[in-house]
């Protein structure tokens, strides 16, 4: 899918590990340049949901690669502006968000076969007027050619913190300990994975946001964006 046509659509690429922000920084991005949107990551996470609800065996890549080939799955955006995932005709936007849905996400996400059935899935959200695409592969092997590669990052004791206080706020009791333990964990399968592992793009802008409040984040990112892109695709 090279066409020339495509290569005109704009896309932004959002990757960094996990907690590091990137989720809202990509839906700021997304709202100020009227862009379509890509959580790729929430593609490996409604196949997780689907391998738990099914009862399917983690560890039977063929049968979980038949669930990536075949995702009944839809975006839209509600009343309230909130995003809402529509899987199998149930809307699972906030079931997909916790812990172990997360850790088998991570998992799910190592299995070659698996990337290569959500692939073709992530590249047909290219369309106009453009597309920030969020995830840990989407500049380096995604959208090779996105015109604007971000790579956002952060100390892990930092995204830790922020990770736990989102989990508190959303009922779920885990310690702070528990938390910078599956950060860890989950940061070394995803840069030390075999297939497509986490790490800025050749030609990324490295935004670490250790000591940026989301503000200072998306002020930083539009300013690298906007001295990329041609205003008129910026405006």
């Amino acid at each position: 899918t090279n066409s020339p046509v495509l290569k005109m659509i704009p896309v932004i690429t959002v990757d960094g590990p996990s907690a590091s922000g990137k989720g809202s920084l990509t839906r700021k991005i997304a709202q100020k340049l009227n862009y379509n949107i890509l959580d790729s990551g929430s593609l490996y996470r409604i196949t997780a949901y689907l391998v738990q609800k099914h009862k399917v065996d983690i560890e039977d890549i063929p049968e979980i690669t038949n669930i990536a080939n075949h995702l009944d799955v839809a975006f839209e955006i509600n009343s309230e502006k909130k995003m809402e995932i529509i899987a199998e005709g149930e809307d699972i936007s906030g079931k997909i968000r916790t812990e172990l849905i997360g850790g088998c996400a991570s998992l799910v996400s190592s299995y070659a076969q698996v990337r290569e059935a959500l692939m073709n899935r992530q590249r047909s959200f290219r369309v106009l007027p453009g597309l920030v695409a969020d995830g840990r592969d989407m500049g380096t092997v995604v959208f090779p050619d996105a015109a604007v590669k971000i790579y956002v990052t952060a100390d892990v004791e930092v995204r830790a913190n922020r990770r736990h206080k989102e989990m508190l706020e959303n009922g779920q009791n885990l310690t702070y300990e528990q938390v910078l333990a599956d950060l860890k964990k989950r940061d070394d399968r995803d840069m030390n994975r075999a297939v497509a592992p986490l790490r800025p793009a050749e030609n990324a802008f490295i935004l670490d946001n250790t000591r940026l409040d989301s503000l200072q984040t998306l002020e930083a990112a539009l300013e690298y964006i906007y001295s990329l892109l041609p205003q008129d695709d910026a405006n």
